[in-house]
């Protein structure tokens, strides 16, 4: 039987692997995912895909509770740019992206955890190529500073 998670960072750095979460648009980037399933494609296990109608959907509100909440890094999928099955969807979800990374940067997480990517339901080799690609860019920056800090009126063991 293993312990529970406890969201603390493990003592070797090489054993600590990135949390990341991926806001998948229903059309296009949750279709390149399962085409990359169906051709059964590799990418990370530590990527947890969320399924949304559309990145226009997604509130800056949702992105900042997830690191919130001790994600490492998050990745933003969506239709390409004049293809968007909501009309500007994407758009939205593009200034919404560039905004919290702006606050990423002021609160000293760094933008860099958050990523845009716009796909079609053809582009499956992308859409891992760019799980990859913020997977790596993650582990590089190291653990989400957020999990490390203590609440305040936390006890000191």
């Amino acid at each position: 039987m293993t312990a529970p998670d406890s969201g603390a960072t493990p003592a070797s750095p090489a054993a600590w692997e990135p949390k990341v979460l991926a806001f998948c648009c229903n059309y296009c980037a949750y279709a390149a995912a399962d085409l990359a399933g169906a051709r059964r494609m590799q990418y990370p296990p530590n990527v947890r895909l969320l399924h949304v109608p559309c990145t226009g959907k997604v509130e800056l509100e949702h992105i900042l509770e997830a690191f919130e909440k001790g994600i490492d890094g998050v990745l933003v999928a969506g239709c390409l740019e004049g293809g968007c099955h909501f009309l500007e969807g994407n758009l939205r979800a593009k200034r919404r992206v560039q905004r919290v990374r702006e606050i990423l940067d002021e609160i000293g997480v760094g933008g860099q955890r958050l990523l845009m990517v716009n796909l079609s339901a053809a582009m499956a080799p992308t859409f891992v190529e760019r799980v990859r690609e913020i997977v790596e860019t993650v582990r590089k920056l190291g653990p989400n500073p957020l999990t490390t800090v203590k609440p305040e009126g936390a006890k000191s063991e």
